[in-house]
């Protein structure tokens, strides 16, 4: 409906050429969001992958440019320090009994910080040109390299919520951690594997952004978190735990996608965009709500 909408409203919007720069443009979202699916189905939230995000970038950028290493040590270096941030997140909410809200907003704060400490606040440029022209040249005419790797992170998570006993476990721990942890699941541990999870895929998705934009900064990757939750709320996935699922959360990227796309075909100001898209949410969050009740 929403496609059939802008298709009469904008004479560019239906086109090949427009909907792969819809896919290119929703790449850094779509592998966050996937991460954040992984989160929300066990009951948990992260506010901390835009700055863990950040964090990988500037820790990419140093290893690269300014240690001179080679970006096959230097994305890796980036990956890793995200990941640490989502082990760290992980052991306080399990170890420490933090709640998910109160440890992912003082890691999003950690890692901010960190990610500004690294070169004082300024921004890295300089890398290879081969990396930046893999967000740029289109293979076969149609995918480039950063939307391949998000159609990957697609097709691994479905796979793995599906036919994984850990994928399926997700949702005993979401729909009743207690019961889950009497039927045998190790919760602490699938809890920690989940948060490092997500904090992975957010340094996944830095990697591409620094792609597409040749440079790094600390302040990249602002209110991304806001978005990544939206898409997954749009997307069906209960914000308590134990429903929904990546093929959903993919369908809410691509609202998110088309609408802001088409928006910006129809000149509409950025600050009227925010308004719309809150509202797809609160409409989103009310029809699942509407659904239970009459369940």
């Amino acid at each position: 409906m929403l496609c059939l909408v802008l298709s009469i409203a904008t004479d560019s919007f239906l086109s090949i050429r427009n909907f792969l720069n819809i896919l290119d443009q929703i790449t850094v979202l779509g592998i966050m969001a996937v991460g954040m699916t992984f989160v929300i189905l066990i009951g948990g939230i992260d506010l901390s992958v835009g700055s863990v995000m950040a964090l990988s970038m500037m820790v990419l950028g140093y290893l690269n440019v300014e240690a001179g290493m080679p970006m096959a040590v230097a994305i890796p270096g980036g990956l890793l320090a995200a990941a640490i941030t989502g082990i760290v997140a992980g052991l306080l909410i399990t170890e420490f009994k933090v709640p998910p809200f109160i440890a992912t907003l003082a890691m999003m704060s950690i890692a901010r910080g960190l990610a500004n400490m690294i070169t004082d606040g300024s921004q890295i440029i300089g890398f290879p040109s081969w990396f930046n022209m893999g967000a740029i040249i289109r293979h076969g005419g149609f995918l480039t390299m950063t939307v391949a790797v998000m159609l990957v992170v697609f097709l691994v998570a479905i796979l793995f919520q599906r036919y994984r006993k850990e994928g399926r476990e997700l949702y005993a721990i979401g729909g009743n951690p207690e019961v889950a942890r009497l039927a045998g699941i190790n919760v602490k541990r699938i809890t920690i594997m989940v948060y490092m999870m997500c904090a992975l895929l957010s340094g996944l998705a830095g990697t591409l952004l620094a792609a597409r934009l040749d440079s790094v900064q600390p302040s990249s990757g602002i209110a991304y978190e806001l978005d990544a939750i939206a898409a997954v709320v749009i997307g069906g996935t209960s914000l308590s735990g134990g429903t929904g699922g990546v093929g959903g959360t993919i369908i809410g990227v691509l609202i998110i996608g088309v609408l802001r796309n088409g928006l910006n075909l129809l000149g509409v100001s950025p600050f009227l965009q925010a308004v719309v898209i809150g509202l797809v949410i609160v409409l989103a969050v009310a029809a699942e709500t509407f659904k239970h009740r009459r369940r």
